[in-house]
């Protein structure tokens, strides 16, 4: 019976772990904001497009992602939309568009050519363009 304790709390520990990452992640991204888009794009200095930001953001956190939108939905595990947490990457419009969750109806990404790097509310035009989620975040615990 003490066993069941013990792995209460490493599995509270590890979503506390993955949840004060992905806050980083999302504050490290939103440093971005204003940086161009640019087609194919994978760094502040060319500019990005919507899977070469967060590569570049994730990258910056030890983690490889893949430059292209459908590869990464195949990563880490499905996150519905109520359980979205900072830092979980968000599709849309099929998995044409990827940006990431920062908090609070919130997500930033490079959204296309013409604009640049924003934050944007996951409601109005996006949800109906909604088409997943996925959580990348890696943690100390796992």
């Amino acid at each position: 019976m003490l066993a069941l304790p013990a792995l209460a709390k490493a599995a509270i520990r590890k979503q506390q772990s993955q949840v004060a990452e992905g806050v980083k992640i999302a504050r490290y991204a939103r440093k971005f904001v204003g940086i161009r888009y640019s087609y194919g794009g994978t760094s502040p200095r060319t500019g990005f497009d919507c899977s070469g930001f967060v590569r570049f953001v994730y990258a910056h956190f030890g983690l490889s992602l893949p430059h292209y939108t459908v590869s990464q939905f195949r990563l880490g595990r499905r996150v519905s939309r109520a359980a979205l947490h900072p830092g979980d990457l968000v599709f849309f419009n099929g998995l044409s568009h990827v940006g990431l969750y920062i908090g609070r109806g919130l997500f930033v990404h490079a959204p296309h050519t013409g604009l640049r790097v924003q934050v944007e509310s996951i409601n109005g035009w996006y949800a109906h363009e909604y088409a997943g989620a996925r959580r990348v975040v890696r943690s100390r615990w796992s």
